[in-house]
C-alpha cells in the first residue's frame, strides 16, 4: 500500500495497516468492508451478545452507544456498572471525553476499534 502509506512515520504506517487488516477480518465474516459506524454496530452486538437479523433505529443507537463506552474504557472515560434487567452492559461516565477535531476522533476510535479487534 504504497499511495496510502506515502508521507507516513512507521507508526502511522503500522495503525493504517492494521486498521486495513480489521476491515478485511470483518470483510471475511460477513461480506463487506465495514466502516466505522458498522464496526460500532458489531461491537455492540458482540457486548450485549445478542445476534438478531434486523434492529430497530434506537436499538442500533443504543448498540453503537455501548460500542463507544467499551472502547472508551480503556481509556476510563467510562467504567462498566453491570447489566441491565434486558442483559445490555451499561456504562456511566467517569471522566469528560475530550473535545478533539473531527480527524483526531476518527483517529482515536480506529485505534480503539483496531486494539479490540486484536484483543478477540
Amino acid at each position: 500500500m504504497p499511495l496510502l502509506n506515502e508521507g507516513k512515520n512507521e507508526e502511522e504506517k503500522s495503525w493504517a495497516m492494521r486498521w486495513y487488516a480489521v476491515r478485511n477480518r470483518v470483510k471475511e465474516q460477513f461480506g463487506e468492508r465495514p466502516d466505522i459506524n458498522a464496526l460500532l454496530f458489531i461491537i455492540g452486538m458482540n457486548e450485549v451478545g445478542i445476534v438478531k437479523d434486523k434492529w430497530e433505529k434506537e436499538e442500533k443507537q443504543d448498540l453503537m452507544h455501548v460500542a463507544l463506552c467499551k472502547l472508551m474504557s480503556t481509556e476510563g472515560y467510562y467504567e462498566l456498572l453491570g447489566l441491565d434487567g434486558d442483559g445490555w452492559p451499561v456504562y456511566e461516565p467517569v471522566k469528560g471525553v475530550p473535545k478533539l477535531p473531527l480527524k483526531e476522533q476518527d483517529e482515536l476510535l480506529k485505534r480503539k476499534i483496531i486494539e479490540y479487534f486484536e484483543a478477540l
